[in-house]
């Protein structure tokens, strides 16, 4: 039977879900922010840091970070925003038959005016079955004048070896490379990772894998127009206090964003997108 129970993930309150199939997935209510994802006779696909940071004001390194109203630092905003610093509620947990499903939300909030003047409220919906992972964020506009936003879904996915991991659907792509500032296309299909990535693509359409040796990972969204594929590399790795010097190999960022045509939302209306990860 399917259940989401309150729980704890190092020392914080979180709840845990659990599909009537064995799938299993963690949300910290700090940040609204899922942090394991263990399909139904699977394993372990997220990264989370060991050293990572916890608590209010605290961004954990891993997991899913829910980036809004600001992407990096494209902006006058604290860098990615407002949301995964922060406590959310645990809203509804409904039964979908085998599915099992929460939705944690978040309500606009003084401190969050002091630094963005602008009301609304967002929510994360985490929704597991057998292979398949979805997660829907959702924002309305709840004050009486519209306003502009980026977001992004910023998934660390686990990887055993990222030097011999293959990211294929990118073929013809145009991204932002954000470690020279250029605009280049992506010729081949298959992206690889040989030192740091920073790569901000463009109107992508068509679905991802991600491949290891004996692992795949299939990556969709909707209403996202662009992915973020990130890591550090070694050397970028080495400055970050909150990962392990070599743990830039365990892990590569394939984040749903909408960052180039940030979204315009009247007062009164709902923007969402979801993301979708199934295990080969």
């Amino acid at each position: 039977m399917a259940s989401a129970k309150p729980t704890e993930f190092n020392g914080y309150p979180a709840v845990a879900l659990q599909s009537s199939d064995g799938a299993r997935a963690t949300i910290l209510l700090h940040g609204g922010h899922l942090v394991s994802w263990i399909p139904a006779g699977g394993e372990e696909q997220l990264y989370v840091s060991p050293t990572s940071a916890y608590g209010e004001g605290q961004a954990v390194r891993g997991g899913v970070p829910v980036i809004f109203p600001q992407f990096s630092s494209r902006g006058t905003l604290p860098r990615h925003g407002l949301l995964r610093t922060r406590g959310w509620q645990l809203g509804d947990t409904p039964s979908h038959g085998k599915h099992a499903q929460a939705v944690l939300r978040f309500a606009v909030d003084d401190a969050t005016r002091a630094v963005w003047p602008h009301d609304f409220e967002a929510e994360i919906t985490v929704s597991i079955i057998g292979r398949q992972l979805d997660i829907e964020f959702a924002v309305t506009n709840t004050g009486d004048s519209p306003f502009d936003f980026s977001v992004a879904l910023h998934t660390y996915l686990r990887t055993n070896d990222v030097l011999k991991a293959q990211l294929e659907g990118l073929q013809g792509v145009k991204y932002e490379d954000n470690t020279t500032g250029q605009w280049q296309q992506q010729w081949g299909d298959v992206t690889q990772v040989v030192g740091e990535v920073d790569r901000l693509y463009h109107d992508v359409s068509h679905p991802l894998t991600l491949r290891e040796l004996g692992r795949k990972l299939l990556i969709t969204h909707a209403d996202f127009t662009d992915v973020v594929v990130w890591n550090p590399g070694p050397e970028k790795a080495a400055l970050l206090s909150d990962l392990p010097d070599d743990d830039w190999q365990r892990m590569l960022c394939v984040e749903a964003a909408r960052v180039i045509d940030p979204v315009t939302l009247p007062p009164g209306e709902e923007w969402a997108g979801m993301q979708t990860l199934i295990a080969g």
